[in-house]
């Protein structure tokens, strides 16, 4: 509940997921836990120039925040900081601007962008804070395919993969946030476009509802070599990699002459106490195979491109979008776990107001 402080701000108690203990292994509900703050200030630091205070609508939940819920020896190379034991996890939302000092946001707008899993944000540092500019299509869409999985989706695709009409492609959780994204982008650039999915219900509807060309359940595959010579007897010319382990190093065999690798995740990974090595990285050399990853935040300039061009596909009906949403922010927790055994159909978000 709102109450008036003392020097006449306004201020609010605020539900956040914070982390409990760090993670080792497979990370669990109990993991995290909901707690309450009281006293939370809904105006912008007095003197500050640069501060916004959003009122999150939406989480996103994504994989790569697994890496930050395990404790990192110092000089470690991980994609970001570790999380901080009792605050609020760190990740992208979809809120609405309460009060700014901010010359380019106002109270009202809409914004989506890096913030935390709490119900009111203060962000100082707003380079990955992004406006709404389609307000006509479902906010929650900026939590994925207009967000930051949709981004991460066109710029690994089309800046480190350079697909070429015609090609083949494939894309491993291709029924994930990012890989259904990867595999409809890569069909309207004229490419044959396979994906390997966790279930029958998630292969269904990558053939049938996101005009993927073929796709197969890995679960139900003996062989994951097998499964791409079935599928792809060609050969592939861009793996878009969200699973590393032994999906990439099947792929790294069917790889043609100049083929390119995109590695964006390594969710197969995440959870093992220690990491798989790569069998089969001597394909790269007399195939002439490139392989690269990639961090989005590198290609924030592209956005205002990306933004209208996946708003016009979408309007179009040239993108299909699943999405799995869960309801209130206790369910939090339950809903980022839910992702490491493909339980989800689909981008996974929360929202909460």
């Amino acid at each position: 509940m709102e109450i008036m402080a003392a020097r006449g701000e306004m201020t609010t108690t605020n539900k956040k997921v914070v982390l409990r203990r760090y993670v080792t292994g497979y990370p669990t509900a109990e993991d995290m836990e909901v707690v309450v703050a009281s006293g939370v200030p809904l105006r912008a630091p007095q003197g500050s120039t640069g501060a916004v205070v959003v009122k999150n609508l939406y989480l996103s939940c994504d994989p790569w925040m697994r890496w930050r819920m395990t404790k990192h020896d110092d000089g470690e190379a991980v994609p970001a900081e570790d999380f901080v034991l009792g605050e609020a996890l760190v990740n992208y939302t979809v809120g609405e601007v309460v009060d700014s000092t901010h010359p380019e946001f106002t109270a009202g707008e809409l914004v989506w962008g890096m913030s935390a899993w709490e119900e009111y944000t203060l962000i100082t540092h707003t380079e990955g804070l992004f406006k709404i500019n389609h307000p006509d299509l479902p906010l929650s869409y900026y939590t994925g395919v207009l967000g930051m999985t949709g981004l991460t989706a066109y710029v690994g695709l089309f800046e480190v993969g350079k697909p070429k009409r015609g090609e083949s492609v494939f894309v491993s959780a291709a029924a994930g946030a990012v890989g259904q994204v990867v595999g409809q982008l890569a069909k309207i650039a004229g490419c044959y476009v396979v994906g390997s999915a966790g279930s029958d219900e998630k292969v269904n509807i990558l053939k049938n509802k996101m005009g993927f060309d073929d796709a197969f359940n890995y679960k139900e595959e003996k062989d994951i070599d097998a499964a791409l010579r079935r599928c792809l007897p060609g050969g592939i010319n861009v793996y878009f990699d969200s699973v590393g382990g032994a999906t990439l190093d099947a792929a790294l065999l069917r790889m043609r002459t100049g083929g390119r690798v995109v590695v964006c995740g390594m969710i197969s990974q995440y959870n093992l106490p220690e990491h798989q090595g790569v069998r089969n990285l001597a394909c790269l050399i007399p195939k002439r195979v490139r392989m690269e990853g990639f961090a989005v935040m590198d290609h924030y300039r592209l956005y205002a491109r990306f933004e209208d061009e996946m708003a016009g596909f979408i309007k179009r009906g040239g993108v299909y979008v699943t999405e799995d949403v869960v309801r209130g922010i206790e369910m939090a927790p339950e809903a980022l776990v839910g992702l490491f055994s493909g339980r989800n159909v689909g981008k996974q978000l929360v929202a909460i107001a």
